[in-house]
């Protein structure tokens, strides 16, 4: 297992150096995910909304590859005994015919970074996307939040990241047939037992919905995370009295939890156990 979390953990390590210098406030403590899906989603790329033919080319990939077994011996690279497959990105280039993808590699799973290549559930299908389209692939790396505007700004054909359907979100892209389910989760200190008894999403809500504004709850920018802290009525989601506060990525909002600066983090089922995971294993 510590392979597939290695650039997790530089990352990590990171995160640690640029908050706290050093990391010694950290040294000692751990993290738990608590076992609850607070929220139902589901996965899909975005396509550029002028690409039509793309967008049915995409599904008919999709269905193919989870037809085929593809899909699940990709996931298996890392929710399995499989290794994870290195995807390298091709220079951009506008002689060549070139499918370009925007994605943030700092949501491990689904896309990250180890030195140069990218890895990651969506990086793999990237990859077998372009064969299929017979095109060169080219990964641009940036912020989650400028994923769909970059390609409802036709500068890239596919947001390919971990992209939850929202309907705010098809301002910008045409979402794909959806190929991934997926859920928020809460992160907790280890030694925090408030939430341990609790079942089920309401459970966990109704403990939430006790902090006040001094209780801080860290969360990934733009993400379904960010809106379950703040509200958002397309997802019937209440909002918290407690303060929402923004990272680039799950990792550097755990760091800060382990520092004391926030009391917990809701990001993403599966990005949540690997963070927690890898820092573990630091401590």
């Amino acid at each position: 297992m510590m392979k597939k979390f290695m650039a997790l953990g530089l990352a990590v390590v990171l995160a640690a150096a640029a908050l706290t210098g050093c990391g010694n406030s950290a040294a000692k403590k751990t993290v738990k995910v608590i076992d609850v899906n607070l929220t139902d989603e589901e996965y899909a790329f975005g396509v550029d909304k002028t690409q039509t033919e793309l967008l049915d080319s995409v599904n008919a990939f999709i269905k193919e590859i989870k037809e085929n077994g593809t899909f699940d011996e990709i996931c298996n690279h890392y929710f399995g005994d499989g290794t994870p497959v290195a995807v390298t990105s091709a220079a951009l280039d506008d002689s060549k015919d070139q499918l370009l993808v925007a994605t943030n590699a700092a949501f491990e799973p689904f896309e990250y970074m180890q030195g140069e290549s990218y890895y990651g559930i969506d990086m793999e299908i990237a990859a077998a996307l372009a064969q299929y389209l017979g095109k060169e692939l080219v990964i641009q790396n940036m912020d989650f939040d400028a994923v769909c505007l970059s390609v409802g700004q036709q500068k890239c054909d596919i947001a390919m990241a971990g992209l939850t359907v929202r309907e705010d979100r098809k301002e910008y892209v045409n979402f794909s047939d959806s190929y991934y389910s997926a859920s928020q989760k809460l992160i907790v200190l280890s030694d925090d037992t408030e939430f341990d008894s609790c079942k089920t999403a309401d459970d966990v809500a109704a403990l939430l919905a006790a902090k006040d504004a001094s209780v801080k709850v860290g969360v990934q920018t733009g993400t379904t995370g960010q809106l379950y802290v703040e509200g958002d009525a397309e997802w019937g989601f209440p909002g918290l009295a407690a303060e929402g506060v923004g990272y680039k990525n799950g990792s550097l909002a755990v760091q800060d939890l382990l520092n004391g600066n926030i009391q917990y983090v809701i990001i993403d089922s599966a990005p949540a156990t690997c963070i927690t995971e890898a820092i573990n294993k630091m401590q």
